[in-house]
């Protein structure tokens, strides 16, 4: 049975509504047992049978409302969608709307650090870290004004604070692993291993959130981490460089994605539980954005010394360090030589990576940390295209590589095997099954 369309309450507009017919002379014979005049029992009968109708429909319509009511709180709980089939089909389009803008922000952050790199390419441990706490900076400014416009609450302001922390912890960590194994594994192998946090976040999601995945999407994802693995292998000896570096470093690049995994679960359990205490509400981007990157500030600071080892700055020299990297990025002083490009490239960049994260964290709201994946995912070989193409600063275009073609091909019918259509199938393709 379809679902009861919205009910609006109003007065009729009718002049002469519609009444029951009641044969005169049986109206008479009632009017006449009750003692009253024929006219006065006529009104009588005809009011009365009205109220014995209109109570049962009253009950009918108090018991929807309550349902529906009932309904939202559990979706917006469960990070679900309710309505009809129109609703349905706008909340598609939105996650559809949404994973584009992720695919294209993922393809722009992808070549611009490349391009900010140019002038950057003595500094890249600054432009990292320029980044993390420029982000700090721009997020609780964005908060304040949201704050300020009634768009951010008291009560999101309110949430417990220990997921958050958690959430700086885990993203922390993964760059620091991620930035140890990066200096020793080639390029070509990090998109490669990177095809594990698709793995992680099935795991995580099935573990910590019920999730129970249907087997075309599980398939669509191991085409999707196939079609990956086809586009950056092909023509690259990914194989040699591996086994090369031995098996540390991969494990420990694999480890750091299985902590961004765990991050974007975390950040889809926040959003879940906040829906919970905020009664069927919905906590905005720019509050988990701002507490998550002021932990991962914070834990930066502490691991500090590490990184900067890791990136070859000794600890006792990293003010020095931070001072030429910013005259390099500035483009002034003695040092703006081989700095062209600068400040507009590594600001385009950090703007951009900017975007992709909002839009990412937006996709995982409205979505789920598997699909926000699959687009972040998609914008791999579109990048790989990307640099094909004549861009400033780059110098002689790369070439595709042979089996561009053919891991681009899997890669997309894996996002189709995966969005399969299912039968007897409604709200989020992702919802708890915990019945």
């Amino acid at each position: 049975m379809a679902p009861p369309s919205p009910i609006t309450c109003r007065p009729s507009a009718a002049r002469h509504p519609l009444l029951l017919r009641v044969p005169t002379a049986r109206a008479a014979t009632l009017g006449l047992g009750l003692g009253l005049p024929r006219t006065e029992a006529v009104v009588a009968l005809r009011a009365h049978v009205r109220r014995i109708e209109a109570e049962p429909w009253a009950s009918a319509l108090v018991a929807v409302s309550r349902n529906r009511r009932e309904e939202a709180v559990r979706c917006a709980a469960a990070g679900e969608v309710t309505g009809s089939t129109g609703v349905g089909r706008s909340a598609g389009m939105e996650v559809a709307l949404a994973a584009a803008a992720v695919v294209a922000m993922g393809t722009g952050n992808r070549v611009l650090y490349k391009l900010a790199l140019v002038p950057l390419r003595q500094y890249p441990f600054f432009l990292a870290q320029f980044a993390t706490f420029g982000y700090v900076v721009v997020y609780f400014s964005i908060l304040y004004l949201r704050y300020q416009a009634g768009i951010v609450t008291d009560e999101m302001l309110s949430l417990p604070q220990k997921p958050f922390l958690v959430v700086g912890l885990l993203e922390a960590f993964a760059a620091a692993s991620g930035m140890a194994a990066g200096a020793v594994l080639s390029g070509a192998s990090i998109p490669i291993l990177s095809q594990t946090y698709l793995v992680w976040q099935l795991l995580l999601s099935a573990i910590f959130l019920k999730r129970r995945y249907r087997i075309n999407e599980i398939t669509g994802c191991f085409l999707v981490a196939v079609g990956v693995i086809i586009t950056v292998a092909s023509g690259s000896g990914t194989g040699a460089s591996l086994k090369s570096t031995g098996i540390l470093w991969p494990l420990l690049m694999i480890i750091s994605f299985f902590l961004q995994a765990a991050d974007t679960v975390l950040k889809e359990i926040i959003f879940i539980d906040a829906a919970k205490k905020l009664k069927g509400g919905s906590v905005d981007l720019f509050v988990v954005n701002s507490y998550g990157s002021a932990y991962q500030a914070l834990f930066m600071c502490l691991l500090l010394p590490f990184l900067s080892k890791l990136w070859g700055v000794p600890f006792h020299l990293l003010p020095t360090y931070i001072k030429d990297g910013a005259a390099c990025f500035l483009n002034m002083g003695s040092l703006s030589s081989g700095c062209e490009g600068a400040p507009l490239l590594p600001l385009l960049f950090v703007l951009v990576n900017m975007g992709f994260n909002i839009s990412l964290l937006h996709l995982l709201k409205i979505s789920s940390a598997v699909v926000s994946s699959l687009a972040s995912t998609f914008s791999v070989p579109l990048s790989i295209y990307a640099f094909t193409l004549p861009l400033p600063y780059i110098g002689v275009a790369s070439s595709l590589p042979p089996g561009f073609v053919a891991g681009a091909a899997v890669l997309t019918a894996g996002l189709l095997v995966y969005s399969l259509p299912q039968g007897q199938h409604s709200g989020n393709s992702f919802r708890n099954r915990n019945d």
